[in-house]
């Protein structure tokens, strides 16, 4: 496939800073957390503290290509800007073989399926006044993952479980999952208020467990779409199955008779998971695709996991981001909060968190797998520069509440509700579940 000679191809990003996925739109060059806190007694409880409690966050961690592990990354460096300090946030991370050059964060290595490996992460874990899990049913080992239940029911000391998925329809053993979780843990967040909908509708949860942080997000402003230069429009992330690029390459060929021609860049590799199973096969039908509707010129394919200041800068030079994804279940999507952060006009597929966030004018949602509404929006935002500017700042007016220090500050309060032994309290936003919930229904009824 051709590079194209637009915008986004005169910056192009250093190779050896190459390393972590995209598909959370995360930080990947950033320094490693410092570690300076001595391990104390292996599995004795620790005394609570109210000013700075130690945490250890179990999850997938870079070098690790998963977008959980960059958002933890992501997390914990918010955290300790918070706090001015990295000195006793730490990571058990979650491994299929193990890694020779881990960060300095990295306590325990916990190789998943293996008990002799369990036994010590849990150890490892216990030696922190308060774990964060982070959950998805694909990092941890066994059925569905099932393996952090035996991790979470033995602890002595308060637990988290960041939800990153909230299945509509789940099986059996991911529901007794989700369920146990909810049950074991001291406190339940979830990224966004479709995923709280789906949780307390679904599940058998208790509502005073349960509140919403957002995904976190890099604020910042980026460039004014100037109508006499080509549209710049992207999509990032990790590629495969039922990522819908098949519609958005569709939709783009349909814009041919606007002048000058929109451009549109897909950046991001395919996942390591598809690459294990079907190889590139996805990626390069993709590319067969746009070539055969001859949009060679006008798609670019850029396969790098670029740095973090690269990724800033393509960002901040497009002016739509294209989120076509075939899920109409998709409760959480990192992208879309580091799009909106940015202040871009986001042309999603209806996927709940994108309907979410999007209705407050900040973009265009349309039918899963329509490429025809999706190129007749694409087509409204780019011939109205006006209503395209009035996306643009309806996206600016939700930056301020997805900034990482944002969320850094609410996760810090939940910490110190659990320290204080006050489980179940008010959420940090200000109103509890259940009246979240209740609300949320009123607006859509």
């Amino acid at each position: 496939m051709k590079k194209l000679a637009s915008e986004f191809a005169r910056h192009p990003t250093s190779e050896s800073s190459s390393r972590i996925a995209l598909d959370r739109g995360l930080p990947d060059r950033q320094p490693a957390l410092p570690y300076s806190r001595p391990f104390g007694i292996l599995g004795k409880p620790r005394q609570l503290e109210t000013a700075r409690q130690s945490v250890t966050f179990v999850s997938t961690y870079p070098p690790t290509r998963c977008g959980i592990a960059t958002f933890t990354r992501a997390l914990m460096a918010a955290i300790a800007t918070e706090r001015r300090s990295s000195v006793g946030l730490n990571v058990v991370s979650l491994v299929d073989s193990r890694i020779h050059r881990s960060a300095p964060e990295v306590t325990y290595q916990h190789l998943n399926g293996n008990d002799a490996s369990r036994k010590l992460a849990l150890d490892a874990i216990q030696t922190a006044d308060i774990v964060v899990f982070q959950h998805e049913f694909g990092i941890y080992g066994g059925a569905d993952g099932e393996e952090i239940l035996d991790m979470i029911t033995l602890l002595q000391i308060p637990s988290v479980v960041v939800l990153h998925t909230v299945p509509a329809n789940p099986t059996m053993n991911q529901r007794r999952i989700l369920e146990t979780l909810a049950k074991e843990s001291s406190k339940l967040i979830v990224l966004s208020q479709s995923a709280l909908n789906q949780l307390l509708l679904r599940y058998e949860v208790d509502p005073a467990k349960v509140t919403v942080v957002s995904h976190g997000a890099i604020t910042s402003a980026g460039r004014r779409h100037d109508a006499s230069e080509s549209s710049q429009l992207l999509t990032w992330g990790l590629i495969g199955p039922g990522k819908g690029l098949e519609t958005a390459i569709d939709a783009v060929a349909q814009l041919k008779d606007i002048q000058p021609r929109p451009r549109y860049l897909i950046q991001g590799g395919t996942h390591p998971k598809v690459r294990e199973s079907i190889g590139t096969g996805y990626l390069d039908g993709l590319v067969e695709r746009a070539h055969g509707l001859d949009l060679d010129d006008v798609v670019e394919f850029d396969n790098r996991y670029v740095a973090l200041d690269s990724l800033n800068a393509t960002i901040r030079r497009s002016d739509i981001v294209v989120l076509p994804y075939d899920s109409t279940e998709q409760v959480t999507s990192g992208v879309l909060v580091e799009a909106l952060a940015a202040g871009k006009p986001v042309v999603a597929t209806e996927f709940p968190h994108a309907v979410e966030m999007l209705s407050a004018g900040a973009g265009i949602v349309v039918p899963s797998g329509d490429s025809n509404a999706m190129a007749a929006a694409l087509r409204r935002m780019i011939t109205s520069p006006r209503e395209m500017e009035t996306m643009r700042r309806a996206a600016e007016r939700l930056a301020s509440k997805l900034d990482w220090a944002s969320v850094a500050s609410s996760y810090e309060v939940i910490f110190r509700d659990l320290a204080r032994g006050q489980i179940g309290a008010a959420d940090p936003h200000g109103s509890s579940p259940s009246a979240q919930l209740q609300s949320s229904l009123a607006r859509t009824s």
